[in-house]
């Protein structure tokens, strides 16, 4: 059984047990909860499949906060060849990880 779940400005393909980033919740804590309720699309284990207009009606699904993680660190190096112009920039990203624990529907 999978859904496919529209997550702010993404859509995540989740199954039940499945663990992964996504992009950070500010204010989730480790061990809550977290209800994703636009449910696009619906596959049972059955083989039914439930696609919404634009949403499926009573589905849900029941995430588990893992903890905030943070990617590994990207370096950006610009210059301007024959200018003595150079600057060194670095970016972590934060996410937040997640367990799937139901999928109701």
């Amino acid at each position: 059984m999978y859904a496919i779940v529209r997550d702010r400005s993404r859509c995540l393909t989740l199954a039940e047990g499945d663990e992964l980033w996504i992009d950070q919740i500010a204010d989730a804590e480790a061990g809550s909860e977290h209800v994703f309720d636009q449910v696009q699309l619906l596959k049972g284990e059955d083989g039914n499949v439930r696609v919404g207009t634009p949403t499926v009606d009573g589905a849900s699904v029941v995430a588990e906060i893992v903890g905030q993680v943070q990617d590994k660190k990207i370096h950006v190096r610009t210059f301007k060849r024959r200018q003595d112009s150079h600057r060194h920039i670095g970016h972590r990203q934060s996410y937040t990880a997640i367990r799937v624990k139901e999928i109701r529907g």
